[in-house]
């Protein structure tokens, strides 16, 4: 398994901390996992323009990342 770095601002860090039992490698890994699928299907879409900027939109964004608890991930 190959690492990556990662940076962040200091506040969210202060606030990952207070969630110690969430497992942000493993957050990450099956947010990263899920845009690669939608990335691949976008891939063989006709309509490729439009739905890219659907996943690249700020709202979608925002829903992934705004789960409260880490195991709303568990199927992903």
């Amino acid at each position: 398994m190959t690492n990556i770095t990662l940076s962040i601002d200091d506040d969210v860090y202060t606030k990952m901390r207070k969630y110690s039992e969430v497992r942000w490698s493993d957050f990450v890994r099956k947010l990263i996992k899920k845009r690669i699928e939608e990335l691949e299907m976008l891939d063989k879409s006709a309509d490729k323009e439009s739905i890219l900027t659907m996943l690249a939109s700020e709202n979608v964004l925002k829903k992934d990342w705004n789960n409260k608890k880490d195991g709303a991930w568990n199927g992903v």
